[in-house]
């Protein structure tokens, strides 16, 4: 599989383990206190790392819209990689041959274990779309190959981010956007999208049917491959031969059909001594066609089977397979709208349907009276389209570079709209996290805009978070800062690679939880040393196959330890580091 190669790239490959664990600290809950979403302000790197031990495989939907590395300065979301925080990061990651990489480089160097950490939090059935344009595209695709999988692209969906052009552009003018999509493992399938009038309009009941149907093709592919559903039908009014086309076969088997037929009048199965015919329409020789394929033909003759198939024909409610032009015409099969479910998204995603730049940019104004400068931000309609393809009714989605909370807005209104109970996790670097990107979600839950233009609110609610602290100090000692039960969430994380919740159980206090028949326990005080001993061991009261106990000392004996399948951890000397 091709690879890109980067200035830089060999400092960045692993970083996603050398980022620092910190933990989270909630600065106010707004709205629905039951709520579980999120807005994190804060470097997105070090965020990601600290959602791993809640979240790590669990998100749903991934949204990014990260800078597209255009070379444009001083908008309020800064489209640039010499943007200060990045090239402050640089120094530190890269070095000081970070000096000399071209914003190309600088822009690979950011994005890469950024995308790890993403791959990581992605669920099994997750998906994550990536919004990017010209400048970027190939390189983010090469990138994403490598973390996410050749096989695991889905697709390159052109989003119409603009509903008019500009006549004093020069040159081919860039009317489309680019959303790549990847998948955590293949074979990811789609929601289907609403269908439209338009599409139900083709589904009529020209036969007095119970239900509507459209007129459909007979034949399905496969004809060398299913030679067994290559065979003749004899048609009602004409006694002529009815064959599927070069290279098809009939959709149903032949028993089904068979029973089709017996609805217009009486049929039979018969070897009419088609080898021949029945090998062209499966392209072999006519050594190579399947024997003892009989025909579906009429039992009776032409005459009275025409008659008994046009008192049907003017009753109405013709069967499954109809013959056109009052009968006396070719073969075609009804499908029922009641059937055929959703529409299936494609990969162009016109701004009728999904909105565009002009929309968002009004959108934001409406929602901060005109107040607000942000230059681009995405419209609701474009992540409500990706909710509407990629979620259900209970999944997470995150949003990692949150700009404006586009994303969040998205999400209440989906849940607003089907009751559902989607959660979000925006996490923005810049100051304007609160400002701007919380300001909207409470605008958006509450209810914004005036006279016939207001908009009602969604309801809900979210938790504020800053970066705290790291929970490892110089990469070694536990933070005595930090809240003991965020450690305690770390532990089991790093143990067991699930996410913690806390038990009462009855067991003593230090007591993480059991998992796989192994206890774990965190045998840990702040302000002074623990010992695992036999007074220890006499707390305990959950059974096990295994024990894996946490404590700065251990005074048991080894054959003690080997008798109660015990395995001693230091700390902090035995802590994994994330």
């Amino acid at each position: 599989m091709p690879s890109l190669n980067w200035i830089g790239k060999d400092k960045v490959l692993n970083h996603h383990n050398e980022v620092p664990y910190r933990v989270l600290d909630k600065k106010y809950s707004y709205g629905d206190e039951n709520a579980e979403n999120m807005i994190i302000h804060g470097d997105n790197l070090e965020a990601l790392k600290a959602l791993l031990p809640k979240y790590e495989g669990k998100i749903k939907c991934i949204y990014i819209d990260p800078p597209y590395n255009t070379g444009n300065e001083g908008w309020v979301y800064n489209d640039n990689v010499n943007d200060l925080k990045i090239k402050k990061w640089l120094g530190e990651v890269v070095g000081k041959e970070g000096d000399d990489l071209s914003r190309h480089d600088k822009w690979l160097c950011m994005m890469y274990p950024r995308l790890r950490l993403l791959q990581k939090l992605l669920a099994d059935d997750g998906v994550i779309f990536i919004s990017i344009d010209d400048n970027e595209l190939f390189n983010l695709k090469l990138v994403c190959d490598e973390i996410f999988g050749a096989n695991c692209f889905v697709s390159n969906i052109s989003w119409q981010r603009t509903y008019s052009t500009r006549n004093d552009s020069k040159g081919i003018v860039n009317e489309v956007e680019h959303i790549i999509v990847y998948s955590k493992i293949t074979n990811w399938k789609p929601n289907k999208l609403p269908r439209t009038e338009k599409m139900n309009s083709i589904y009529k009941n020209p036969d007095g049917d119970d239900q509507v149907w459209t007129s459909d093709n007979p034949f399905a592919p496969g004809a060398s491959t299913h030679q067994g559903m290559v065979y003749a039908i004899q048609h009602p009014f004409t006694g002529k031969m009815i064959y599927p086309a070069n290279g098809r076969c009939w959709t149903f088997s032949q028993d089904q059909m068979l029973d089709f037929m017996n609805e217009w009048c009486p049929y039979k199965l018969a070897d009419i001594d088609d080898a021949e015919r029945r090998a062209v329409v499966c392209g072999v020789a006519t050594d190579e066609i399947r024997e003892g394929v009989l025909a579906i033909v009429l039992e009776k003759s032409v005459e009275e089977s025409a008659m008994a198939a046009k008192a049907v024909y003017d009753r109405g409610r013709w069967p499954k397979f109809y013959f056109t032009s009052g009968g006396k015409g070719g073969i075609r099969r009804k499908t029922y709208l009641n059937n055929v479910g959703g529409k299936l998204p494609t990969n162009f995603w016109p701004y009728s349907e999904t909105g565009h730049t002009d929309e968002a940019k009004k959108e934001i104004l409406s929602l901060f009276e005109g107040r607000a400068k942000f230059d681009t931000p995405k419209p609701t309609r474009l992540i409500e389209r990706v909710l509407q393809i990629a979620t259900d009714e209970d999944s997470i989605i995150l949003d990692s570079f949150a700009g404006s909370g586009t994303t969040a807005h998205a999400v209440l209104n989906a849940n607003k709209a089907d009751g559902g109970n989607r959660r979000f996790i925006l996490i923005e670097m810049e100051n304007y996290a609160d400002t701007i990107t919380a300001e909207r979600v409470k605008r958006v839950i509450n209810g914004y805009g005036e006279g016939k233009k207001a908009i009602e609110g969604t309801g809900g609610g979210f938790g504020y978070y800053e970066l705290g602290e790291k929970l490892l100090v110089d990469n070694e000692y536990l933070n005595p800062d930090i809240d003991t039960d965020k450690i305690r969430e770390y532990i089991w994380y790093m143990e067991t690679r699930s996410g913690y919740e806390k038990q009462d159980t009855g067991d003593n206090e230090y007591f993480l939880g059991i998992n796989n028949d192994t206890a774990y326990y965190f045998n840990y005080e702040k302000e002074c040393q623990t010992v695992l001993d036999t007074d220890f061991l006499r707390t305990i009261r959950t059974k096990a196959d295994a024990y894996v106990i946490y404590a700065d000392t251990c005074n048991l004996s080894d054959e003690k330890m080997s008798k109660y399948n015990i395995t001693f951890k230091k700390i902090p000397r035995d802590i994994v580091r994330l």
